[in-house]
């Protein structure tokens, strides 16, 4: 049963990037709860729920070991226990959800209904805890699919509490009725599907003053990408890519992050360069700056004179990459965070902003991890006219990382109702409209460029002015409703006569 549960689970993954196989995913999510559902106990639940996970969290977060390999003399021993390790605490979310569902449910409906609440209420409170990291959601299996527009009303997890509820039918009413939850179901999944149909019919509307960007993408391996024999070719490649003639002359050009090979207050004498390669465009670029014993992972905005009009430092930082928690007691051992700029790490921002760039709208930046996390988007203190995404996905290999992670900020379109525009060393580069889907791109591990138009903006959704708090109330709601139903006793009724 248990390799049962953790195949379920590795099948489960098929449905994250780049696969996409939705069906199948939903199918293993139905036959894992099937089997989950049957177990005898609390125990039994916890550890059939655990084995689920875990296969579901090695499939979906194998790239973890990538990064370990950058530098592998230094790092390589870690990786087979980041995968372990961060499959097994994630996946110790969801034996926590499934074990109470067995220690609350007394029959396979009272479990069922029990884990709906408690799995969904896991998935948002993995994203929030101990930092968060709300990777490979199990909403995430409809990127691409007419149901994810309904993230949009009631934001990733409420989708994913519509998912597990339509997979957990069939096992709540048994073999026996087997036939029936799989139409139960269905019609469950048919809602967000019908609502993201219409809603892809829908035309979004273009900006009332169009803007011409440039996306520029340079391809350089991280293993190469701080080399000193290398900096000035990337950094010229910056350049090169920012100044060749297109059809149209851009208002404004993107570079990745950390696109810049030198500290922010050290780069009076660069600045200039890359306002002539840039013309009359603004560039936003990645960088790196001090600010005392502080370094920061930044983005910075230059004008067509090559003033400094913006910097943003990014305040959602990786743990044990950009920052070692408890980081002097691992420091004695020799343990530093994979990305750090400063002896321990970097020093977080003082938290999201929504940058005015005038005439070019106002901008809600993103670099690199941030755009895993809905709650860091909807908490913006104001509405931005589009989001910008900028990351070095070198780190995550080339099979499943950047994909994932080009699949959240499609996700991040559609609950906010905003374009994205996403700028990625290695890439996936992209433009992606409000709706999700991606215009155009470049693809992974390519040296190029995307000289497109900023599709425009929708209203702001029901997600983007509600955030989370409709999910949390709705959650607790049919918690205490499940504890009422669960306390009350059966009625003693009259013997038939024999």
């Amino acid at each position: 049963m248990t390799l049962g549960l953790v195949g379920a689970g590795l099948v489960m993954a098929t449905g994250q990037a780049p696969l996409g196989w939705s069906w199948l995913a939903f199918l293993a999510l139905m036959a894992g709860l099937f089997m989950s559902l049957g177990a005898e106990g609390w125990r039994g639940s916890a550890w059939r729920g655990g084995a689920l996970g875990f296969g579901y969290f090695c499939g979906t977060l194998f790239w973890i070991v990538e990064p370990f390999f950058v530098d592998a003399v230094r790092h390589a021993w870690m990786a087979p226990f980041a995968l372990v390790g961060l499959a097994g605490f994630m996946a110790s979310y969801w034996s926590l959800a499934f074990g109470l569902a067995g220690w609350l449910g007394r029959d396979r409906m009272r479990r069922a209904m029990w884990l709906v609440v408690l799995l969904s209420a896991a998935e948002m409170v993995r994203s929030y805890a101990f930092t968060g990291f709300a990777w490979a959601l199990i909403s995430y299996m409809w990127v691409d699919t007419p149901q994810l527009q309904s993230v949009a009303l009631i934001g990733p997890y409420g989708l994913t509490l519509v998912t597990v509820a339509a997979a957990a039918v069939p096992g709540a009413l048994g073999a026996a009725r087997m036939l029936l939850g799989l139409f139960v179901g269905g019609a469950i999944l048919s809602l967000p599907a019908m609502y993201g149909l219409w809603q892809m019919s829908q035309p979004v509307p273009p900006r009332e003053s169009p803007l011409n960007v440039r996306i520029v993408q340079v391809n350089a391996p991280q293993h190469l990408k701080w080399h000193p024999d290398h900096i000035p070719t990337y950094f010229r490649r910056h350049l090169d890519l920012s100044a060749q003639e297109g059809e149209t002359e851009p208002d404004l050009i993107l570079w990745p992050e950390t696109a810049v090979p030198y500290m922010l207050d050290q780069a009076d004498e660069v600045l200039p360069y890359i306002s002539n390669a840039a013309g009359d465009a603004t560039v936003v670029f990645g960088i790196q700056r001090r600010a005392g014993s502080d370094a920061h992972n930044s983005l910075a905005a230059i004008d067509a004179d090559g003033a400094l009009i913006h910097v943003y430092d990014k305040h959602h930082l990786v743990p044990f990459g950009e920052f070692f928690p408890w980081a002097h007691f691992f420091g004695r051992f020799g343990l530093r965070g994979l990305a750090e700029a400063a002896e321990f790490g970097y020093t977080p921002g003082p938290g999201i902003e929504v940058l005015d760039l005038g005439p070019l709208g106002k901008m809600l930046p993103l670099i690199c991890y941030e755009a895993i996390f809905p709650h860091d988007v909807w908490g913006a203190p104001e509405r931005a006219d589009w989001i910008l995404h900028i990351t070095n996905d070198a780190w995550f290999g080339n099979i499943a990382g950047p994909h994932q992670h080009l699949a959240q900020a499609q996700v991040r379109a559609v609950e906010q109702g905003l374009p994205v525009l996403r700028a990625a060393n290695t890439g996936i580069s992209a433009i992606i409209d409000a709706r999700g889907q991606v215009l155009t791109s470049v693809p992974l591990n390519t040296i190029g460029t995307i000289d497109g138009v900023l599709p425009g903006s929708l209203p702001p959704t029901l997600y983007a002015r509600s955030g989370d708090w409709p999910m949390v109330l709705f959650l607790l709601g049919l918690g205490t409703g499940l504890l009422l139903l669960t306390a009350r006793k059966p009625v003693d009724r009259p013997s038939q006569p024999t």
